[in-house]
């Protein structure tokens, strides 16, 4: 970094700048002539420096509301027109598209999410997701008109186009980060990822082990019947069903749902020793790490999956719990290993204020706590 302090990573300028800015003013103004592209540039790049990543997205959309025909269907073909060509189709995975894009599906929710255009914005959204997803724009057509959008993702969901069929998973997903909270039974997706799962697509699969997930915070037994019929089916591949399992199944993992631990070949109450853990200091200070060891033998054959635990101090004084994954192996009767972990207290995280006082450390094997230990975090 020399003597300059390194300049913090913006992600809001990364993805919305006044390359891109320009860039879709120009891809634009190529299609409609008239388009007034510099002042279009000039007036939504004046704001910038005010708004937020997502502040961003809308103010663009209303930008090119203002300077684009007022006529929807006419503005929106114009949109159409003016994107890039579609994301390789040849790729099977992390292919995003550009997030500039993203303004052009807020623009057909904002101004198209009607009886009057319906069909017109659905296909119009089936073309910009082809580029950028709409997963988050598709919610408003879900909320307000759930059997036409429904039977649009249904048709996406045997798409030759990967992306599309992605669409149908996400925008279907119960619990999208970030995203406007679905009124539709969080059941009523499942018939499209009936059509999914076999997908030769990790991005498409993955969508779909991530939409199980969000369900197995609310209804794990449907989860766990579902991938069990899936995986009896032997239509996708064993080893992305193995996948798809495993994603799917990690927050209940993480509670320590029997079925779930079952499900990959971990027995509850496996046939082990456990030695406490063990504090290299039971005080630790932010910036510093905590460094413990348990000591674990078998006592006949086992497959194990280790997680720690530890129990944060709240501002109320209440414990908060967070869940970490340590190790997953196989012991062989008789054997001992010793596991050993440095977690780190950093300052300024954005995940998690941190507090001074007592926390709690713990251990789980196969979804049982077999050992705990107190510390002291002084800030």
């Amino acid at each position: 970094m020399g003597s300059r302090a390194k300049e913090k990573f913006s992600l809001k300028d990364e993805l919305y700048n006044p390359e891109k800015v320009e860039m879709i003013a120009s891809e634009i103004k190529e299609v409609y002539p008239t388009f007034e592209a510099s002042q279009f540039t000039k007036e939504t790049l004046d704001k910038f420096p005010t708004l937020e990543l997502k502040e961003r997205i809308y103010h663009i959309r209303d930008m090119l509301h203002k300077y684009l025909p007022n006529d929807y269907q006419e503005a929106v073909n114009i949109l159409l027109q003016a994107l890039p060509t579609e994301l390789d189709p040849s790729k099977s995975d992390d292919d995003f598209g550009d997030f500039i894009y993203a303004p052009y599906s807020e623009y057909v929710t904002a101004y198209g999410c009607s009886e009057k255009y319906l069909d017109f914005s659905l296909q119009a959204l089936r073309e910009i997701t082809k580029r950028f997803s709409v997963e988050f724009a598709v919610r408003d057509f879900i909320n307000n008109y759930p059997s036409q959008t429904l039977a649009m993702l249904e048709a996406c969901a045997k798409s030759e186009n990967y992306h599309e069929r992605r669409l149908t998973s996400e925008g279907l997903r119960g619990k999208l980060p970030w995203a406007k909270k679905l009124t539709i039974d969080y059941r009523e997706p499942l018939r499209h990822l009936e059509l999914l799962y076999t997908d030769a697509t990790r991005y498409v699969t993955r969508s779909v082990a991530n939409h199980l997930n969000d369900i197995a915070k609310i209804d794990a037994p449907l989860v766990i019947e579902t991938l069990k019929r899936w995986k009896k089916s032997k239509k996708q591949e064993p080893k992305e069903m193995d996948f798809i399992i495993r994603h799917a199944l990690r927050t209940l993992l993480k509670q320590g749902n029997s079925d779930a631990l079952a499900m990959l070949g971990y027995v509850h109450n496996p046939p082990i020793e456990v030695k406490k853990i063990t504090l290299k200091s039971a005080s630790v200070e932010v910036g510093e790490a905590l460094e413990f060891e348990v000591e674990v033998t078998a006592l006949d054959d086992a497959m194990l999956m280790v997680d720690y635990i530890v129990h944060f101090q709240t501002k109320a004084g209440e414990l908060s719990p967070k869940v970490h994954k340590l190790k997953k192996f196989e012991l062989v009767k008789g054997e001992t290993i010793v596991l050993k972990k440095k977690h780190p207290f950093r300052a300024n995280m954005t995940t998690r204020t941190l507090y001074a006082g007592e926390h709690l450390l713990e251990v789980q094997i196969n979804g049982s706590i077999v050992a705990k230990n107190r510390f002291n975090l002084s800030i």
